[in-house]
């Protein structure tokens, strides 16, 4: 929420509003006096990497009633204020809705009473709102993501991560009690992190169900595993309405298995902590477009929530979308996409009902990245669940031609992957180029029919080069396709990458950290290089989501001025009330103003209002365990590509063989603005800057105004990609769809 109210701040300052923190929710709307305050831009700074709402939030039952709302307007109308910015759930935006409507009624009661002038009702005849959702649960309709969620998924992720850790050493059973309701952080945490059981409200388990779990624990077990992990959502009930408790499901497997088992009930600590880096960008994204909604708004303009569609910004009617919350069907595509695919994950078919279809080999191409184990485990318990025989590769192509192909990858060689960090298969640069030849005889020698690549922008290249081979080698005409996994971003054909979001997490975490050791001391600005190849991407978002004053990129070429610029406008902010300053530099961003360089250049200018400090994160960013996002990113997509596979591999079967020639059977499955789409990786070649490794074009650049803004750079800001009012579609998707929706 900090981030969001910073972003508000800053860009109705820049728009030339005057902006006023309202504290305490509509308490101190209702109350007034010092609670409604003007801001400035120093009293949004070191903000962003505190969790809650530093301007406090509160229940008002006054609000709710008509002799409230009457004070609130009052109190608004002394300031000259009339638009509002909510952040919040459902039930605050519907009552700024219901305040809005009342708006003019409350006016002319308050020229009755004699609080106000006559001429007022003119001046002040319109109370403009947008909104802005922010609530851990996800669950209001029309947003893809609220403003929370993520950093709630990272609060009971580190948890349960710790709990595996420790509990390994043990034969253990642990149960985590999420509280969520509707139970999408306990859906996704699951997902996550691998879990044998989740218990959730929407879906009562049927009936026996506690003899199936036991069972599934019991083989599990037998297997070699040393951890149990259940998942029981707040208000988990059966299928005759009884409630499921933690202490219930402990009580049932130690009575059952005799398993040795402990209960976490993680409570409000999901809503506490340090944002994660994409509710950071998210709330910022969604605090600019709530003021640029403001400005323009008519009488006529209803009340619209600002949200999050793909990785695009959308405007939406308030009331379209509290009229949908909380109904079922709202969220069924995603609910249903997500529920499908974790059972997929965690049950396991009875061989005996699978299929016997063809074999599939699974490789990681290029630079580790967090999210690829996790991709590797989705398309191999999905393919075995789609009847074929998986095979991993290891170390990639090269591993490929040096015949390191392993035995058929099994059910359970997968089991507790989700959460491990870099490439358990091994991943190497090498292109398959040289080695077509060999390749092509190891595909023959193991009859595999199809082919999954998790990787960069060697990935793409493999690709396309085993596209043209096809001409030659007969083996090599069958379906592939190629899951986007980097942290440098750097795909073309998708927007996000496998592996990004945990590295942009790093390099959050490491200028928070950065930025408070010079707390308390003088005044200080810290160089960081991030990695990312030519790419700015990490650079850039790292720049935005950490509060930093310019970030250095290829993409943006910048001379001496531009650097003598950025020193002048830190000293002036330096002179102020600013204390820690932040530059961000892409490793490749200029071959002359290195980082040394830059470092330089601010020590030299800055004497004797500042001193710099320089760090080069290097491969910090590639380790680590991966993120919520890029652990469920990398599962859907992969679950997704798999379903992929199998159906071309249907329509390429003929005559008791595979072949797939044509160009889409060859395809990159990647995320373009609000959909999944399987793109021929021959029709990406235009689209690409083969020689820096990047896209030609990069959504993210029109984030780069937007952090000069928050800045306090005077800067033009693109207004033609903000959202436009839409209305909510509610459309329940077929049985057939569900199972591939994203």
């Amino acid at each position: 929420m900090n981030a969001a109210v910073r972003a508000v701040v800053r860009m109705g300052l820049y728009v030339g509003a005057k902006v006023y923190f309202i504290h305490e929710g509509y308490q101190g709307m209702v109350d007034g006096g010092d609670n409604i305050r003007e801001a400035t831009w120093e009293t949004v700074s070191s903000m962003l990497q505190v969790g809650g709402t530093v301007i406090g939030s509160a229940r008002c039952k006054e609000f709710r009633s008509h002799e409230g709302r009457l004070k609130a307007a009052h109190n608004l109308l002394q300031r000259g204020i009339t638009n509002l910015c909510v952040i919040g759930g459902d039930g605050s935006l519907t009552g700024a809705n219901l305040f809005r409507e009342e708006w003019s009624g409350l006016l002319t009661e308050l020229v009755e009473q004699g609080l106000i002038e006559a001429d007022s009702v003119q001046k002040y005849s319109a109370l403009h709102i947008v909104g802005m959702v922010g609530s851990i649960d996800n669950d209001f309709c029309g947003t893809d993501m609220t403003i929370g969620t993520d950093s709630a998924l990272h609060r009971i992720i580190e948890v349960v991560d710790a709990i595996m850790t420790t509990a390994q050493s043990g034969q253990t059973g642990t149960i985590i009690s999420a509280v969520c309701y509707p139970s999408y952080l306990a859906l996704v945490s699951a997902l996550a992190c691998g879990a044998d059981w989740v218990l959730i409200p929407e879906m009562p388990p049927e009936d026996g169900w506690e003899d199936k779990m036991c069972g599934k624990l019991s083989a599990t077990r037998s297997r070699g595993t040393r951890l149990n992990i259940i998942i029981v959502a707040e208000g988990a009930i059966n299928r005759h309405g009884k409630p499921i408790s933690s202490s219930y499901v402990k009580d049932l497997v130690v009575r059952n298995l005799g398993f040795d088992t402990r209960v976490t009930i993680l409570g409000h600590v999901q809503r506490g902590g340090t944002p994660s880096g994409f509710d950071r960008i998210l709330a910022s994204r969604m605090g600019v477009e709530a003021v640029l909604a403001l400005l323009e708004t008519t009488a006529n303009t209803p009340a619209c929530v600002v949200s999050l569609c793909g990785n695009q910004s959308v405007r939406l009617p308030l009331m379209e979308c509290v009229q949908m919350t909380g109904c079922f069907f709202f969220f069924y595509r995603s609910f249903e996409n997500n529920l499908k695919t974790y059972k997929l994950l965690a049950h396991r078919k009875p061989e005996s009902e699978l299929p016997s279809n063809f074999n599939v080999a699974v490789l990681n191409v290029g630079a580790p990245a967090a999210g690829m184990n996790a991709a590797v485990r989705s398309a191999v318990r999905v393919g075995i669940s789609e009847g074929h025989k998986m095979f991993a590769v290891n170390d990639g192509f090269e591993g490929f031609y040096k015949g390191q192909v392993s035995c058929e990858i099994k059910w359970a060689d997968v089991g507790g992957w989700t959460g491990q960090g870099g490439s358990l298969l091994g991943t190497k640069r090498t292109l398959p180029a040289k080695h077509v030849e060999k390749i092509a005889e190891q595909m023959r020698k193991h009859n595999i029919n199809a082919l999954l690549i998790v990787g960069g922008f060697e990935a793409l290249e493999s690709l396309l080069q085993l596209y043209e081979a096809r001409a030659i080698y007969e083996e090599l005409c069958v379906p592939m396709c190629m899951l986007p996994a980097t942290i440098s971003n750097n795909v073309p054909g998708t927007d996000l990458s496998i592996g990004a979001d945990t590295a942009l997490n790093a390099i959050v975490e490491t200028c928070d950290r950065i930025k408070q050791s010079a707390s308390g001391t003088k005044r200080r600005v810290f160089i960081i290089e991030t990695m990312g190849g030519y790419c700015g991407y990490l650079a850039t978002v790292g720049g935005l989501a950490s509060g930093a004053d310019a970030a250095y990129i290829y993409e943006e070429p910048f001379d001496i001025r531009d650097l003598q610029a950025n020193v002048e406008h830190l000293t002036e902010k330096m002179k102020t009330s600013i204390q820690r300053g932040l530059v961000l530099r892409n490793e490749n961003s200029n071959e002359n103003y290195t980082t040394d360089f830059i470092y330089q250049l601010y020590s030299e200018e800055g004497r004797g209002v500042f001193d710099c400090r320089k760090n080069v994160l290097g491969h910090m960013q590639q380790g680590g365990a991966p993120s919520p996002f890029d652990r469920n990113f990398g599962t859907k997509i992969s679950a997704k590509a798999m379903q992929w596979v199998t159906k071309k591999l249907v329509e390429t079967f003929r005559h008791g063989r595979v072949f797939a020639n044509s160009e889409d059977s060859c395809c990159l499955l990647g995320m373009r603005r609000r959909a999944l789409i399987f793109q021929p990786v021959v029709q990406l070649k235009d689209e690409t800057d083969f020689i820096h490794r990047i896209p030609k074009e990069q959504w993210w650049l029109k984030l780069r105004p937007l952090m000069k803004i928050l800045a306090k750079y005077k800067t033009s800001y693109d207004v033609s990609d903000s959202g436009q009012l839409e209305h909510v579609v509610h459309n329940q998707p077929k049985e057939s769809d569900a199972s591939v929706a994203m």
